[in-house]
């Protein structure tokens, strides 16, 4: 698989009543295609963040999105451009960040929360000496996060909503 120059098509998801905002690394090629965070049907961040929020799991995209802000969580992705191969982030070169100022700026955002390893390198690479804010690492959603179980992530997640 060749690598492409990508650009983050997804737009962040916030209001002016978002308290916490989680990041992750740059959306797959399922989420691209989908046009919203985690599309891919075996990441496990939509049956964790229900879980954690009390809520059932949400089926659409409008009720995603509802299940966040009624919540006052935002989400976006750390990395606004880079070259990539596929979904993988091992491949992932040529950084732009996302600027988060869009979202600080306009939302009293208390805590940030990366959504694994790769979210968390580029965090504090590129996002923290700007916004000079610690970020939380939380334990990926991704399936290729085997070793851990959807029960103890969302162990892990509850820490959220503290």
């Amino acid at each position: 698989m060749r690598e492409t120059s990508v650009v983050h098509p997804i737009p962040p998801l916030y209001d002016g009543r978002s308290e916490i905002l989680i990041l992750g690394s740059f959306p797959s090629v399922k989420s691209r295609e989908a046009q919203f965070f985690y599309g891919h049907p075996q990441n496990r961040f939509w049956k964790v963040i229900a879980a954690v929020c009390g809520e059932p799991v949400p089926e659409t995209v409008p009720e995603k999105k509802a299940l966040l802000l009624s919540h006052h969580i935002a989400l976006w992705d750390v990395i606004h451009s880079c070259d990539i191969q596929g979904s993988s982030d091992a491949s992932i070169k040529n950084v732009v960040p996302n600027d988060l100022g869009v979202i600080l700026d306009a939302a009293p955002v208390r805590q940030i929360y990366v959504n694994g390893k790769t979210a968390e390198k580029y965090y504090r690479k590129y996002t923290q000496p700007v916004t000079g804010r610690e970020a939380v690492c939380l334990p990926s959603t991704s399936p290729a996060n085997a070793a851990w179980s959807v029960e103890r992530l969302i162990d892990a997640w509850k820490i959220i909503r503290e």
